[in-house]
C-alpha cells in the first residue's frame, strides 16, 4: 500500500514534469513541427539559387513566381482539407475546368461578372458535394469516385463546349465593361504591383487556416482523418464532415478555374487542367500532409506550393531543358515524402 507522503510526493513531481513540458513546449513543437523540414529545405533551395543565378532575388521574378503558384496553392488548399479527412480528389482537373469555362461561356452570353462567377463557384461546389455523396453515403472509395468523377465532368465540359475552344472577348458578345472588369480579377495587379492571383492565393490561405485551425470544423476533420471510428463514438457526423470537405475542394478548384479563365481568356475542355490534380496532391504531400489522413496543416501547404513553384523557377532560370524539369521535380517529391516518413518512423520510436 502506497504511503499519502509517497503518493503526495509523486503528484507533485508529476505536475512539476507537466510544468516543465509547458513551459518548454512552444520551443518543442516548433523544433518538431513536421513543417520545419519543408521550412528549412525551402530555405536551403533559396539561397542556393540566390548564389547560382543573378535574377532569382529580384522582385519582378519574386513576384512572378508568388502569381505562377497561385492557382496551384488555391486548389492545394482545398486538397488539404480533403487529404486530412482521410480521402482524395481526383476531380479537380476536370473541376478547374468546367468552371472556368462555364464562368467565361455566361459571361460571353452577356451575363455581368458577379453572377457568373457564383454560378462558376455553385458548379464546383455541386462537383464537391457529388464526390462526397459517393465516398460517404455510396460508400465509394474516395480514389475511385473521383476518378470516375473526372470523366464525367471531363465529359460534360466537352459537350458544353460542343469540344470547341471558349475564348472570353468582345467579338464573342462580352460586354466590354464586364470584360474589363472580369481580367482585371485575373491579370490586374494591386498598387501595379502584387498580382491579383497572389492576393487570392494569401487571402485563401488565411481563410483555410482560420477554418481548420480556429473552428470546431477544423477540429473534426482531424478526428475524422485520425479516427473515423473514435470520431463517431464521439458523437461527430462523420459523413458530413467529410462531404464539406469536399465541398471546400470544388468551391476552391472551381475559383481557381475562374481566375485561370480571367487571366488567360480561352480554354478548351480537353487541355483545360488536365494533369493538375497531380501537382496539387504533390505540392499537399511535400508541405507534410499525410494520404493516410488526420495530419496537415495550411502552413505546411503553402511551403510545399513555394517549394515546387521555386524549384521550377530556378530550373528555368538555370536554363534545364523542360524534360530534366520534369524529371528533378519528381525526384525532390520522392524524397521530400520518403523523408517526412522516416522523420515519423523515428520520432514515433
Amino acid at each position: 500500500m502506497t504511503a499519502p507522503g509517497s503518493f503526495a510526493a509523486g503528484t507533485e513531481d508529476r505536475v512539476q514534469g507537466r510544468a516543465g513540458m509547458r513551459r518548454v513546449s512552444p520551443m518543442s513543437r516548433l523544433l518538431g513541427a513536421r513543417e520545419t523540414g519543408v521550412f528549412i529545405a525551402f530555405l536551403v533551395l533559396c539561397a542556393f539559387l540566390a548564389l547560382t543565378t543573378d535574377s532569382f532575388l529580384t522582385l519582378s521574378n519574386l513576384l512572378n513566381v508568388g502569381r505562377q503558384v497561385s492557382l496551384l496553392g488555391i486548389m492545394a488548399i482545398g486538397m488539404t482539407f480533403v487529404l486530412i479527412s482521410g480521402e482524395i480528389d481526383l476531380s479537380i482537373g476536370a473541376t478547374y475546368a468546367l468552371s472556368g469555362l462555364a464562368a467565361g461561356m455566361l459571361i460571353t452570353m452577356g451575363w455581368n461578372v458577379a453572377p457568373a462567377i457564383a454560378a462558376g463557384l455553385c458548379l464546383g461546389m455541386l462537383v464537391g458535394l457529388v464526390n462526397g455523396l459517393l465516398s460517404t453515403y455510396g460508400r465509394l472509395p474516395s480514389l475511385i469516385a473521383t476518378l470516375g468523377m473526372m470523366s464525367v465532368i471531363r465529359g460534360i465540359a466537352l459537350l458544353m463546349t460542343d469540344g470547341q475552344p471558349v475564348t472570353v472577348n468582345v467579338r464573342n458578345g462580352a460586354d466590354p465593361g464586364v470584360l474589363e472588369t472580369f481580367l482585371a480579377l485575373g491579370q490586374g495587379r494591386v498598387a501595379d504591383l502584387v498580382p491579383m492571383q497572389l492576393v487570392f492565393f494569401i487571402l485563401a490561405a488565411l481563410l483555410g487556416w482560420a477554418l481548420l485551425s480556429r473552428t470546431s470544423f477544423g477540429f473534426r476533420i482531424f478526428a475524422v482523418g485520425g479516427s473515423p471510428k473514435a470520431a463517431r463514438v464521439s458523437g461527430i457526423d462523420v459523413n458530413a464532415v467529410k462531404i464539406w470537405a469536399f465541398v471546400v475542394m470544388g468551391c476552391l478548384a472551381a475559383a481557381a478555374g475562374i481566375l485561370s479563365m480571367a487571366f488567360l481568356p480561352s480554354g478548351q475542355a480537353g487541355r483545360t487542367g488536365v494533369g493538375l490534380e497531380l501537382d496539387v496532391i504533390a505540392a499537399v504531400v511535400v508541405g507534410g500532409a499525410s494520404l493516410a489522413g488526420g495530419s496537415g496543416s495550411i502552413l505546411g501547404t503553402v511551403l510545399g506550393v513555394l517549394m515546387i513553384g521555386v524549384l521550377r523557377n530556378g530550373l528555368v532560370l538555370s536554363g534545364v531543358s523542360p524534360f530534366t524539369q520534369e524529371v528533378m521535380i519528381g525526384l525532390v517529391i520522392i524524397i521530400a515524402v520518403a523523408i517526412d516518413r522516416w522523420s515519423i518512423r523515428c520520432t514515433r520510436g
